[in-house]
């Protein structure tokens, strides 16, 4: 990593961020100009205008020190600072080809990279200014400019010498150029085709999150209406048990069924008014203040009322967060699909155990539910969250998508590996200014 603090642009191609390729590029050219400087002077033993090749080049270091402190401050940096910058870049170049053969020189083809950046980011006026200052340049050292070394030994050597090594050095240069050209349009078409990749996913994640949404939002619509209805057929179902409990009072097997039929309309009944409470809070952001270790052990409460044949093994770390926590209600709910969801995978495998962990740190909440199933299908891992798919015969998927939409509502994520020794591990991180503790 550059000892450098490290940029952060407001988009891939923003101004600020071409000032500071540009700056990394002009330590890069500055570099190449010394080595070439240096070689050309004392292994070519060609005589060139050493120091007033060493002074060009140190100008444009200052004035790379100068753009990195610039970088380092607060202000915004606009599109005609950025052409200014090329303008400098260009008038520092022209002042080297200058003293170096001008148009003749090889390396005048390095005038094409500031544009090539510029087209990347800068607008069209700003990009038209940037394509006249480099034909401006090229013009210039096309007319004025020193000629090469060896034109000027043309009586120590002879023309056919003095010929053919110009050819040669000509050639060289033109090798070194078109590796320079080569990396460098490598490399910034690879990042600009790199990104382009990176947004075109975003943007279909979008894409489902916002058809996922919808169609939560439909579901939504219907439960409300759904529970209204629900409350005349549970009531029925409650007073007929009461009636089978008083006409067979002696029938213990029968009793116990019914004991277990009424505990679980009764539960029906308390779904229903908290899918109800759920809506309202939702709406008052209404949340409820609770240490990790009580958030745990409510949602084990409530999951053993409505599994009670499963095996829950529950561990909390030792370091758990032991600071209260910002909970809204949709998240507990979304801790119970997952419950819910491993249960049913453990089932398929005629296991009844389920694993359910939570730890914390400084800056994030870590919660994992583990089931004993046969493991989630490659495809339903990759969908899942995004789109209503289950790898259940009769499930409908949208345990997960409730799930995944409330975590990404409080900026976490939700990740699905499977687990070595068979199963998966479904883990949920929540950053803890997500889970801001209420005010007392």
């Amino acid at each position: 990593m550059p000892s450098l603090p490290p940029l952060r642009p407001h988009t891939p191609y923003s101004p600020r961020a071409l000032a500071a390729t540009l700056a990394w590029l002009r330590v890069c050219a500055v570099v190449g100009q010394l080595v070439t400087v240096f070689a050309v002077a004392h292994l070519l033993m060609l005589p060139i205008a050493e120091a007033a090749l060493l002074a060009g080049i140190a100008a444009l270091a200052a004035f790379d020190v100068f753009v990195w402190w610039r970088l380092r401050q607060p202000w915004a940096v606009g599109e005609t600072e950025v052409v200014a910058h090329l303008a400098v870049d260009t008038g520092v170049l022209c002042y080297l080809l200058y003293l170096t053969g001008g148009a003749t020189n090889p390396f005048v083809s390095l005038y094409i990279v500031p544009i090539a950046l510029a087209a990347m980011t800068l607008s069209p006026r700003h990009l038209a200014a940037s394509v006249g200052i480099a034909c401006l340049g090229y013009f210039v050292v096309l007319v004025w400019h020193e000629p090469l070394p060896d034109v000027a030994s043309h009586a120590m050597h002879g023309a056919i010498d003095s010929s053919a090594r110009d050819f040669n050095l000509h050639v060289l240069g033109m090798a070194a150029n078109f590796a320079i050209s080569a990396v460098l349009l490598g490399f910034f078409i690879w990042r600009l085709a790199r990104d382009l990749r990176r947004r075109e996913t975003l943007a279909q994640r979008e894409r489902e999150r916002a058809l996922r949404d919808e169609g939560i939002l439909a579901i939504a619509t219907q439960a409300a209406g759904a529970a209204h209805e629900l409350n005349t057929p549970l009531s029925t179902i409650r007073t007929l048990v009461g009636e089978l409990r008083r006409e067979h009072p002696t029938d213990t097997p029968l009793g116990e069924d019914l004991a277990l039929l009424a505990s679980q309309a009764e539960r029906c009944r308390v779904i229903l008014r908290e899918l109800v409470q759920v809506g309202s809070a939702q709406l008052t952001e209404q949340a409820q203040a609770q240490t990790l270790a009580d958030f745990v052990a409510d949602c084990a409460e409530r999951f053993r009322l409505l599994r009670p044949a499963i095996t829950l093994d529950i561990t909390l770390a030792d370091a758990a967060h032991p600071a209260p926590l910002r909970i809204v209600p949709a998240l507990r709910h979304a801790i119970l699909n997952l419950l819910n969801n491993a249960a049913d995978a453990s089932a398929l495998t005629a296991s009844t155990k389920v694993e359910f962990s939570a730890r914390g740190n400084d800056t994030e909440i870590i919660i994992e539910v583990r089931d004993y199933g046969p493991g989630l299908p490659q495809a339903v891992r990759e969908a899942a969250g995004m789109r209503f798919v289950s790898a259940k015969r009769d499930g409908l998927g949208l345990g997960l998508a409730l799930t995944n939409a409330t975590i990404e509502r409080l900026h976490g994520t939700v990740h699905a590996d499977s687990a070595p020794d068979g199963g998966t591990v479904t883990r949920l991180t929540l950053p803890l200014s997500a889970l801001r503790a209420l005010p007392q």
